[in-house]
């Protein structure tokens, strides 16, 4: 998948499931937004039940946006108005263009950008960690 992906000029993949819908990246779980909801894959699509998913979706919940686990169909892509990956790697990473077409403005949203700093916030040590997410290693 990636291999493909990186053949066409793009950095990262998005997978299909098996009845065509949007699934997740190579190692990210992925979220859509339009109109102020958060989308993302349900379990049912082939994704890795991600921790660092449910630490998104957590934050986003206590902000006030609504988050549903549902299909997604391709198409629903290219209309977005912001997507980014979630995990362990990408932590919260903007989703620019997908097959070339831009994703709203083209640069990190507002909602997403609100979710990176909440994020960042709190793996950073810059807000308490509230839910007992990070286990602290002793420096010797």
């Amino acid at each position: 998948m990636r291999m493909e992906a990186a053949e066409l000029g793009y950095s990262e993949a998005i997978a299909l499931d098996v009845q065509g819908f949007v699934s997740e990246g190579s190692g990210e779980n992925v979220f859509v937004i339009q109109d102020g909801v958060i989308y993302t894959p349900p379990i049912s699509s082939s994704i890795l039940v991600g921790i660092t998913r449910s630490c998104v979706m957590t934050l986003a919940q206590e902000m006030g946006y609504t988050v549903q686990e549902t299909v997604i169909p391709r198409e629903m892509l290219y209309m977005a108005d912001e997507i980014f990956f979630s995990g362990t790697a990408a932590e919260v990473t903007p989703i620019r263009s997908v097959d070339h077409i831009t994703t709203g403005a083209g640069k990190r949203g507002p909602i997403t950008a609100k979710i990176q700093a909440a994020f960042f916030d709190i793996i950073t040590g810059r807000a308490p960690d509230r839910h007992g997410w990070l286990t602290p290693v002793p420096m010797k």
